[in-house]
């Protein structure tokens, strides 16, 4: 039996086009990976199934497997940006949800310290007779260290910016699948692909000869940007 998830010939639906009914839309992707363990669009429309009823972690782990599967099989670059605006906005959401947890529990620490400090300076003045500009200095550097601390530690939660080298040097964008060419240039590999399959063959930066053949995985920047976007969450926003 077919499913609008086990259909070869069609690229990865739109979410505008995926049925409504988010139970068949689950079912039929799970039969098309029953059939098909490789199927792209069985993953990504299962996942979207696992999003629209708040099983995030699953959704995840689908959309994922999707892009993996995508990337592999060379699917055209629209499904792939596709699956991975779902992805990123699913990932973005994630660290939102933490992010505010994780704020919420250091201003609550920090206001418990703060109010410590002030418990201390009270103390220290009543005890400390003649002594009380020493105490109010002393208690001023303890504020600043404090501040400094809890500022230290909602660093990881605070969008910056992205640093180049994990960046593509066409699009600005972090990268996602990234690949470096003979020159030692490294490209998202979509974008570099779309720009040698207009005829283009040679480095947008060096103008050096170059084929699609000769495109290597760069793992090491792969590797540099996952570490960075599990640190750093915000950086999966799709603006």
């Amino acid at each position: 039996m077919e499913t609008v998830a086990s259909r070869k010939n069609d690229s990865v639906p739109p979410l505008m086009l995926i049925l409504s009914d988010w139970a068949r839309v689950e079912e039929d992707s799970r039969r098309a990976i029953q059939l098909d363990h490789n199927s792209v669009k069985g993953h990504y429309m299962l996942g979207l199934a696992f999003l629209q009823r708040g099983e995030n972690t699953e959704g995840i782990k689908e959309l994922e497997r999707a892009l993996d599967l995508g990337r592999a099989a060379n699917e055209n670059s629209d499904s792939i940006e596709l699956i991975w605006q779902e992805f990123a906005k699913a990932k973005y959401q994630e660290w939102e949800l933490e992010s505010t947890k994780r704020m919420w529990n250091l201003q609550t620490l920090k206001e418990a310290c703060e109010f410590a400090l002030e418990e201390k300076l009270f103390l220290d003045t009543c005890s400390m007779e003649g002594f009380s500009d020493e105490a109010t200095i002393a208690h001023s550097a303890q504020f600043e260290l404090l501040r400094k601390v809890f500022t230290k530690a909602a660093e990881d939660d605070t969008a910056t910016e992205v640093p180049d080298y994990l960046r593509c040097s066409i699009t600005f964008d972090i990268f996602r699948d990234p690949v470096i060419t003979p020159s030692g240039v490294t490209y998202e590999r979509a974008v570099i692909l779309d720009h040698l399959r207009r005829g283009k063959n040679f480095d947008p930066i060096t103008r050096k000869p170059l084929y699609e053949s000769e495109l290597i995985p760069n793992l090491a920047i792969k590797a540099a940007v996952q570490a960075f976007l599990e640190k750093h969450g915000w950086a999966y926003t799709t603006d």
